[in-house]
């Protein structure tokens, strides 16, 4: 009988070697820290296997040196490098577009040095994350393994842009990321100039949106800028978009064949990404491929919470621990928890108390939850099972008869959008906070004006079902079929899923807790590179994909479904005119009309499983 794994020991002290730098192809250096496994001081002899992060956020953070030390203890060498024009590293920095060269680079670089035993694996979340997935676009042949934690598959399909709309939060992030860029660090009164903007002046600017070109304090900054106003303005799927580091799933067939695990969270601004590399990726390539969604923000994979929602202790997981027992069976070929892991392993929502947790400081919902592993997703045996919507506010299986109302009308006023209650958001806290949330206006939330529920808006239409009479459990991917019309020849749809607790002694008004959602934007409702306008007060069928999740609505819960045409400040605001996207500065005001009839029926398609 094998002994229980342990991990790779404590078996070396650590020398750090800082600011190596490495050249790249075009003669651009970049800036590395290296942590070297020693003894007495010196760099212990031999060769080991090196764990690689590339980051744009200062290679010399302190979880970064902690993290550095970790794995060179446990033998490895571990390799913080700061990418091409941030911090230490030479160069222009222009966002998430050009790493993956970089990364081949230095990858490559790595493996050819004889302390590395030819063997490099990659580790890192969010821009880390997506930076190892451009790098393996290249198939570079030392690199062995990957842990992609939140990183993209495709950033206009799923981060940047959603279904054609900008996410607003990369308009604050590059704010955030000019505070410390070089020219920053140098200048103390641009970086105060900077700060204040992303601190004081920001929701004038996310008011004022588009950003136009030298009205900020980013015309100092001129790839940060440019940057900024790049991905407001290319809304269609161009050349721009298919660039390595943005969409990485157009070159699946040339990406490295390696062991991976793709770690993820259902409130985090990548679940649609993370699965989708899972799902292309396993199918095509030989070497194992792992999926991990706990029911995490971004990258917060020990936190148990998410908004006001708590989902037990069982939610959190000691990430290094994690990567740790991945690196020792890859690359040292240990018998680890790994070897026994089945390809797929979720945390599934809502099996909690429900009711308010006490002895929680912030008073949270107990939903509660449990891990379950799984051979694939999205789940072999997945009812995917339409549910219409009806005239009378009903969402249930049976399709709409003849003779209910065909359709029900609301008003869209694009300076007066629906606030952002939660949701899969990252970047962007000081306008916007990610998670599940009650959705009920509240002062701390940006863009709201009242403490009511968000659906007593009149621009808001809401269909549910009765009360449930069993659990039913919802894991995979959702999908919406949106019959509508509109009065404007382009505007925005957007589609929110809600566990709605029913009302108890905790909760007198119910808590209606969001579980996904989505947003399309009409004139690319046929195709994402040929936009098409709207004729006026025709209804069309858009079709499009809400992040993917697992949750149970337990008995007495009903399933409700929130349509409006605004998720702000989330998501850009159809202007509603069809001018240019992120130029547009006149608005309309536009007469919106949800379809549910026989002939068009709206319906959102959602995954259901059966019980074990």
């Amino acid at each position: 009988m094998n002994a229980p794994y342990q991990g790779s020991p404590i078996a070396y002290d650590v020398t750090i070697q800082k600011n190596v730098m490495v050249a790249m192809r075009d003669g651009v250096q970049l800036a590395a820290d290296i942590y070297f496994p020693s003894a007495n001081g010196h760099p212990a002899k031999g060769s080991f296997p090196v764990i690689l992060e590339r980051t744009p956020y200062d290679k010399t953070a302190p979880r970064n040196v902690t993290n550095g030390k970790y794995y060179a203890r446990r033998g490895y060498v571990t390799v913080y490098q700061d990418v091409r024009g941030r911090f230490a590293s030479e160069g222009e920095w222009y966002a998430f577009a050009k790493e993956a060269p970089d990364g081949f680079d230095t990858v490559q670089w790595l493996g050819s040095q004889s302390w590395c035993d030819g063997q490099v694996g990659t580790m890192g979340g969010s821009y880390a994350g997506s930076d190892q997935s451009a790098l393996a676009t290249m198939n570079p042949s030392h690199l062995s393994t990957m842990i992609v934690a939140v990183g993209a598959s495709n950033y206009y399909h799923g981060s940047m842009r959603q279904n054609g709309a900008l996410e607003q939060r990369f308009m604050v992030y590059a704010f955030r990321m000019a505070m410390t860029s070089k020219e920053a660090i140098a200048d103390a009164g641009l970086q105060g100039e900077i700060k204040k903007a992303f601190l004081d002046d920001m929701p004038d600017m996310v008011r004022n949106f588009p950003l136009k070109e030298g009205a900020t304090v980013l015309r100092r900054l001129p790839s940060y800028e440019r940057w900024a106003i790049d991905i407001a303005t290319h809304g269609d799927y161009d050349d721009y978009w298919k660039q390595r580091g943005y969409a990485i799933d157009e070159y699946y067939d040339e990406h490295a064949d390696v062991p991976t695990l793709y770690l993820g969270g259902w409130y985090d601004s990548y679940a649609r990404n993370t699965p989708q590399s899972y799902t292309k990726l396993s199918a095509i390539k030989e070497s194992q491929q792992v999926l991990l969604m706990g029911p995490w923000i971004h990258g917060a994979f020990e936190v148990t919470n998410s908004g006001d929602v708590d989902f037990g202790t069982d939610a959190h997981i000691n990430q290094n621990d994690l990567r740790l027992a991945w690196f020792d069976h890859y690359m040292k070929g240990l018998n680890t928890e790994f070897a026994e892991w089945s390809p797929v392993r979720i945390f599934t929502m809502g099996t909690g108390s429900q009711r308010m947790n006490k002895h929680d400081h912030d008073r949270r919902l107990d939903h509660g939850g449990y891990w379950r592993s799984e051979p694939d997703w999205p789940l072999p045996d997945t009812a995917e099972t339409p549910f219409y919507l009806h005239a009378d506010g009903g969402l249930s299986q049976n399709q709409p008869s003849t003779d209910e109302t065909p359709s029900t009308g609301y008003t869209f006023d694009p300076k007066n959008p629906v606030p952002t209650m939660g949701g899969g958001i990252s970047a962007a806290e000081t306008i916007i906070q990610a998670g599940a949330f009650d959705q009920r206006g509240r002062p701390d939330f940006y863009g709201c004006e009242d403490v009511l529920p968000l659906n007593s808006r009149q621009d808001i239409l809401t269909f549910q079902t009765p009360e449930l009479d069993e659990d039913t459990e919802v894991t995979g991917e959702i999908v919406m079929h949106l019959w509508a019309s509109s009065s404007a020849v382009d505007t925005d749809f957007t589609a929110k899923l809600i566990d709605m607790h029913p009302p108890s002694a905790d909760y007198p008004d119910g808590f209606a807790m969001n579980i996904t959602d989505s947003i399309i934007r009409a004139r690319y409702r046929n195709s994402w590179t040929e936009p098409e306008m709207m004729e006026p007060g025709t209804p069309y069928e858009f079709t499009f994909h809400l992040y993917p999740t697992s949750n149970v609505f337990r008995k007495g819960h009903r399933i409700r479904l929130d349509i409006s045409s605004s998720n702000w400040p989330r998501f850009d605001v159809n202007p509603n005119t069809g001018g240019p996207l992120g130029l547009e500065h006149r608005y309309e005001i536009a007469q919106q009309t949800i379809w549910h009839s026989a002939e068009h029926a709206s319906h959102i398609v959602l995954p259901l499983q059966k019980e074990t």
